[in-house]
């Protein structure tokens, strides 16, 4: 009979799976014993058909005008049996043991990437074929990204001056080194840039996604009087064309008053 497929779980980085991987991993399954070869008799014996069934593997009964066919009950349908089993395997022709397997991830793999090794589970009863592996890939959360497909996307916190005065910063990307990002003047929270090709690879494709970076204005705390003083300074200097959504926020609210039935 042919051995049951195996389930092996395996957790890679974000890096590892924009850069495919080597690895070795450690397998407890059944494999075939060494000492009867998978036959399941003690070395220099065979089995021998079985008396029940004569090496049908099914026995025949009757039942007032019917025959029913089964399975027989002392060969369990193999149509022989072992008069004298193994001492390693107990007559089961195979034993377990912990194997260590090579195992080549692609770049480009995702949550829940399915990789199949045929002939890798467990072995077969008495010497029957062996099932497969199946490993199943999960990726680790990232610190700096979030992925969707072969897009990546960063949250960059900038400061207040220079989202208001523009300026340029430098972002990581997953496949190493940095891009340099200009933010223009006047730059808003949720302002998305787009960097072509540094996303992932994809698995059956190489063409890489893209990187979008959603800047998020970080609003400065822990001010000394020195600096609320010249923000105050700053708030009295401005008008709606230095915040114009906040004026037209405003507005809106004196409009839906003055609209609103008394």
């Amino acid at each position: 009979a042919r051995g049951q497929d195996l389930r092996y779980n395996m957790q890679i980085t974000l890096e590892e799976a924009y850069e495919g991987k080597k690895a070795q991993i450690h397998v407890p399954s059944s494999v075939t014993c060494d000492t009867c070869s998978g036959s399941g008799a003690t070395p220099g014996s065979q089995p021998v058909n079985c008396t029940t069934c004569g090496g049908n593997g099914r026995v025949r009964a009757a039942q007032g005008f019917f025959s029913i066919e089964r399975t027989c009950p002392a060969c369990h349908g193999r149509g022989q049996v072992i008069e004298n089993p193994c001492s390693d395997c107990h007559g089961q022709g195979r034993v377990q043991k912990e194997r260590t397997l090579a195992v080549t991830i692609p770049p480009g793999v995702e949550e829940g990437t399915r990789i199949r090794l045929s002939g890798e589970g467990e072995a077969g009863m008495r010497g029957g074929p062996a099932g497969d592996l199946y490993i199943f890939l999960s990726i680790e959360p990232h610190k700096l990204f979030e992925r969707d497909g072969t897009e990546l996307f960063c949250d960059v916190p900038v400061s207040l001056t220079t989202a208001a005065l523009g300026g340029e910063m430098e972002v990581p990307t997953v496949g190493g080194g940095k891009v340099k990002v200009k933010v223009p003047e006047g730059t808003q929270t949720g302002k998305q840039f787009r960097v072509r090709g540094k996303g992932m690879p994809g698995l059956h494709a190489r063409r890489h996604g893209d990187l979008y970076i959603q800047i998020h204005v970080e609003t400065p705390v822990g001010l000394t009087k020195a600096q609320k003083d010249l923000l105050k300074q700053f708030d009295e200097a401005s008008s709606e064309k230095t915040n114009p959504e906040s004026a037209g926020f405003f507005d809106k609210v004196k409009e839906f008053f003055n609209d609103t039935p008394e």
